[in-house]
């Protein structure tokens, strides 16, 4: 275990990917064991092969539609022209529109992208500090993988054996109240500020933007409520979402040409690709902890001291806040998971309660330095500095450590919903 934790921190180190980082480490490790390496690709076919793996390609098709095919730009025009005039109108604007965005992609990186490339330059104009627009569109961009669907949810679900449904419902309620909450900070940033925001718009205005943003904000409502109705699979909705989008992009709303979706296919297979082989190299890690035991020592070995579950979710989360500086949100939930596992059934701590809890550490790992994707992606959007890019999302940082104490102590935020819905 040392000589792969040390291989695996070395590669990163010199800044090797991760999912390559992860896989020659883990294979190291095995070619000093007596162990049959023909297991290696089969292991990693293995992982690959299922269904509702197939979710992850078709949300990432979706979001990246979205972006492109004018459907996210609709959507801040309607809202901008309902919310805009209200104090701190725009930031609430950028807030409301992640969340909706956040609703189709399952992408925190692709939700701030979409968000950001069109509301951080209309919050300067409108007189807003450049540190805190940023900032906002960063930490507004981590709803993406709370709000479902999610793809740290679904690879959550099929690691743990959970029903990926319920998972969805979990975040649902926190997903709107971290939603709530950045508004309240963004009304209270404006009014100490005293940003009064847009001319109000007339209802003409309104109606017809309404109108012209519809078709985007239905796709939310196809795909959660295809899925909790109960008529397809969370798999079976990423297409549908696909089609869908597809649909408006080129004959609704004509904002794209067929021409183009080679380029939207590219960047969602770049995406998907990247996501699948993390999953694949965190595959291997996984035989090799089943093969060492490790999980089963760990659990041993916390039944034996004296920790208490309380004690225990301040350490995982301190890990987890850790480990999200420098690792995305799929390779923590591979690594750390399958160890966690019998822990948290000797705890008895529910595992829906447990995945939002570990999401909002990824949603914190998605805008800490140095790794967090958000931060880059605002970064390349606004053309700024990295730094100045982390000044702004400190205050943020600061507002979801809270939150997320408010989900650890409350765990029926996460649960009451799919309670509800059994």
């Amino acid at each position: 275990m040392l000589i792969l934790l040390l291989s695996f921190f070395l590669l990163l180190f010199l800044r090797v990917p991760v999912a390559i980082s992860l896989a020659l480490s883990t294979i190291l490790v095995f070619f000093q064991i007596d162990f049959n390496m023909n297991m290696i690709p089969q292991r990693i076919f293995t992982a690959l092969d299922s269904f509702p793996m197939m979710a992850i390609p078709g949300f990432v098709l979706a979001g990246v539609l979205m972006a492109r095919g004018g459907i996210s730009k609709y959507l801040i025009e309607a809202l901008r022209a309902w919310i805009g005039h209200l104090p701190g109108g725009l930031a609430v604007v950028t807030i409301v529109a992640c969340a909706i965005f956040a609703a189709i992609s399952g992408s925190s990186p692709a939700t701030a992208a979409a968000i950001g490339s069109i509301m951080i330059p209309a919050m300067i104009s409108a007189g807003y500090k450049k540190r805190y627009s940023m900032g906002l569109v960063a930490a507004g961009g981590t709803l993406g993988i709370l709000i479902p669907p999610s793809v740290p949810l679904i690879i959550y679900g099929i690691t743990s054996e959970q029903s990926i449904g319920e998972l969805f419902m979990a975040g649902v309620l926190p997903g709107l109240a971290l939603t709530g909450i950045l508004i309240i900070a963004a009304i209270f940033y404006a009014k100490r500020n005293g940003f009064n925001g847009d001319q109000p718009a007339s209802w003409e205005e309104r109606g017809r933007k309404s109108l012209k943003a519809i078709w985007g904000a239905f796709l939310p409502f196809l795909i959660l409520g295809t899925i909790y109705s109960g008529v397809v699979t969370p798999t079976e909705s990423a297409v549908i979402a696909v089609f869908y989008g597809l649909i408006v992009s080129l004959f609704i709303y004509r904002e794209m040409k067929l021409k183009d979706f080679r380029e939207v296919l590219v960047e969602s297979i770049n995406i998907t690709a990247m996501i699948f082989l993390i999953i694949g190299a965190a595959s291997l890690f996984g035989l090799y902890l089943t093969n060492a035991q490790v999980p089963q020592q760990v659990a041993a070995w916390i039944a034996e001291s004296d920790l208490n579950k309380w004690i225990f979710m301040i350490i995982v989360n301190i890990l987890f806040f850790i480990m999200g500086m420098f690792l995305e949100a799929v390779s923590i939930i591979l690594i750390t998971l399958p160890i966690l596992l019998p822990i948290l059934a000797h705890f008895d701590i529910n595992l829906l309660h447990f995945a939002i809890i570990m999401t909002i550490n990824m949603e914190l790992g998605m805008i800490t330095p140095p790794v967090g994707l958000n931060l880059f992606v605002v970064s390349g959007i606004a053309k700024e500095k990295l730094g100045e890019v982390v000044k702004g999302v400190i205050p943020f940082i600061i507002l979801m450590i809270i939150f997320l104490a408010l989900v650890v102590l409350i765990p029926q935020l996460s649960l009451w919903l799919p309670e509800q819905m059994k």
